[in-house]
């Protein structure tokens, strides 16, 4: 055969089997086809069948079929202990579709069986992030617009001709029937039989975008803003919807059905248009954190640990991390028990534990967060908490890099270089400066994920550590009268003049940077919640008292005899390295950098730098043995020198 036939025969081969790979390699998990068909058959059925008579002959045929596809999907599913009751639920469905029943018994059966195929085989019920219609609007008029029409109305140009013509979105009788989840799964999956193709190549918050965007085209501008003033008034209205879950797997008829007419078609558009109500801290939500504990769950029980770890993790970083420091301010104690308990599922699946155990630790994380949810309600904030909140976080954040910047201005202070003062303020108010520049792009520009704010703070108290280590070695070795003088004479003035200024500079720049960064993630999360005034004056106190204490140790450590300053600075800055590098472990674990063996019985202080971990524990100890040997050896050379 000649070397042109072959590659034409090579090109067409490759022609021929190109689609069907591709349609094998995005195609769309059973459980997800199965709920996308069942939400389809509990909208389309009343256009079948009406009282006890098949109206249309084709969409029947079609019903039967989708009911026979449902069976054979869940029936290829992993086995749990669900699955059994699934299929007994398909076969109930099917025998209802073929005895002709009415409607409203079918879409009851559907709906029922597609909740409980959602708890037993979890998939994501909500984006992630707040949907932006603007990019719906944008995706609908390049993608969806030929054939929907421009205004949802099923008249594009493209749409004569298609057998069955494409769904108009406008419709307000079949809009009652759609949720949004329905409608983000037939966007990422298509609708067999129909010219409804998959959009799965797009990512998930443009397919939500899409969602939410097609969703609104049967409720218009006049009952948005009755819906607006509905949940403005109302707070059982905002606490029915804590969150996007609630909003994208209600249908408008179910709403109907629990609030009324016009109340739920107004609510309907008010919620479908302006979704940041419903999530005005941003990203993540508790509800992701359960999402993932579910798949993280499922992903076990398949036997696929460590997708589950994967999965347990994301359940931190991205759903729970964001809601932090809310909740840290509003109910410490409670945050700590999510953060161990997470902690303790993490290290379950990393030593492959039984799944039995694995499941009770999803079960009681789960718990957990619902009680969270509560402390986190809109109506929970209170002026009291957002001052309370904000002067605490303040203080403590600002008391640790606080002493480490007294401690180096006492330190030039009594070494009489006041010179080199300016650069130790420079780097702090640098370092204030880079806050402020962090929470303006954390606002507008960009989002710090859990895992980079988690990383940050593990580098940079581990950064800072290492430096105290080593300046407090240093103190110790000048705690002596003697060696303080020698040094002055031989080597202070050439030291600080060869860029020990700019050392200062950075250190005092990097123990002020990484609590800025802390403080303002928790102060916009704060910020979020309302209470502007209380935020601020608590900000405002917190500052008076450290200021206060700035200059109450100022005073004290210029009475301090300078053998007596330099050994308790030294004992001091030793104390703060061997805080920060327990923190700076626990940061790492937290980002899933390093792993989690919990220690039993271990108590949590958060400001001494313990947490009940080995790997913490194993850190703590390392640093306070290297500063015992530092010491003890730049003892003896100041012993020898004497």
């Amino acid at each position: 055969m000649p070397a042109a036939l072959r590659l034409f025969a090579f090109v067409l081969l490759l022609t021929a089997t190109a689609a069907p790979l591709r349609a094998l390699a995005q195609e769309a998990p059973p459980a997800q086809v199965a709920w996308r068909l069942l939400d389809y058959i509990s909208v389309d059925y009343p256009g079948a069948v009406q009282g006890d008579r098949v109206i249309s002959a084709a969409e029947y045929a079609e019903m039967q079929e989708f009911a026979k596809t449902v069976r054979v999907r869940l029936a290829s599913l992993p086995a749990t202990p669900a699955k059994a009751g699934l299929l007994q639920g398909a076969d109930a469905l099917a025998t209802e579709i073929a005895h002709k029943a009415p409607p409203a018994e079918v879409a009851v059966l559907a709906r029922r069986l597609a909740g409980e195929l959602l708890a037993a085989y979890p998939t994501p019920l909500a984006p992630a992030t707040t949907p932006d219609l603007a990019l719906g609007a944008r995706l609908y008029a390049e993608q969806c617009a030929a054939c929907h029409g421009a205004t949802g109305h099923a008249d594009g140009p493209n749409a004569k001709g298609l057998d069955p013509a494409p769904v108009a979105f406008a419709d307000p009788t079949r809009a009652r029937e759609r949720s949004l989840f329905g409608l983000y799964q037939v966007i990422g999956q298509g609708l067999d039989g129909t010219a409804m193709a998959s959009f799965a190549h797009l990512s998930d918050t443009d397919r939500w975008a899409l969602a939410f965007y097609a969703g609104g085209f049967a409720f218009d501008a006049d009952a948005a803003q009755a819906g607006e003033a509905l949940w403005k008034a109302d707070p059982n209205l905002r606490a029915r919807f804590p969150n996007l879950q609630a909003v994208t797997q209600v249908t408008p008829a179910a709403l109907a059905a629990e609030l009324g007419e016009p109340r739920a078609t107004q609510l309907t558009a008010f919620l479908r248009r302006q979704p940041s109500a419903v999530t005005p801290s941003g990203e993540g939500s508790l509800d992701v954190a359960r999402t993932k504990l579910q798949q993280s769950l499922a992903a076990y029980q398949a036997g696929d640990p460590k997708r589950a770890e994967n999965l347990a993790l994301s359940a931190y970083l991205d759903g729970f991390e964001p809601v932090e420091p809310t909740l840290k301010a509003r109910d410490g104690a409670l945050m700590v028990r999510i953060e161990t308990a997470m902690g303790e599922l993490r290290a379950s699946v990393s030593s492959r534990a039984p799944a039995a155990d694995v499941a009770t630790k999803v079960e009681r994380l789960i718990a957990l967060l619902n009680v969270a949810e509560q402390a986190l309600a809109p109506e929970r904030a209170s002026a009291a908490s957002s001052f309370a909140g904000a002067f605490a976080i303040l203080l403590r954040e600002g008391l640790e890099a606080l002493l480490i910047v007294v401690a180096m201005i006492a330190f030039l202070g009594k070494a009489d270089r006041r010179d080199v003062l300016p650069y130790v303020h420079a780097g702090w108010i640098s370092a204030l400066a880079a806050g402020a520049a962090t929470w303006a792009a954390a606002t507008w520009l960009i989002s710090i994920s859990g895992a980079s704010r988690e990383l940050m703070e593990g580098f940079g108290s581990l950064v800072s550590a290492a430096v105290l280590v080593s300046v407090g070695v240093w103190m110790h070795g000048k705690s002596h009268a003697e060696a303080w003088q020698r040094y002055i004479k031989e080597k202070l003035s050439a030291a600080l003049s060869k860029g020990s200024a700019w050392f200062l500079f950075g250190l005092a720049f990097v123990v002020v940077y990484r609590e800025v960064f802390e403080t303002i993630l928790f102060f916009a999360a704060l910020w979020a919640q309302g209470g502007h005034l209380a935020l601020m004056a608590g900000a405002g106190v917190a500052m008076v008292f450290l200021a206060v204490i700035a200059r109450l140790l100022l005073t004290y450590s210029r009475r301090l005899p300078i053998t007596q300053f330099f050994a308790y600075s030294a004992l001091l800055i030793a104390v703060l390295a061997v805080v920060l590098a327990g923190k700076g472990v626990a940061g790492l674990q937290e980002a899933g950098l390093l792993d989690v063996h919990p220690l039993a019985g271990a108590p949590r202080i958060e400001m001494l730098g313990v947490y009940p971990t080995w790997e913490g524990l194993w850190a703590q100890l390392a640093t306070l043995a290297l500063l015992v040997v530092g010491f003890r050896i730049a003892g003896r050379k100041t012993a020898t020198a004497a």
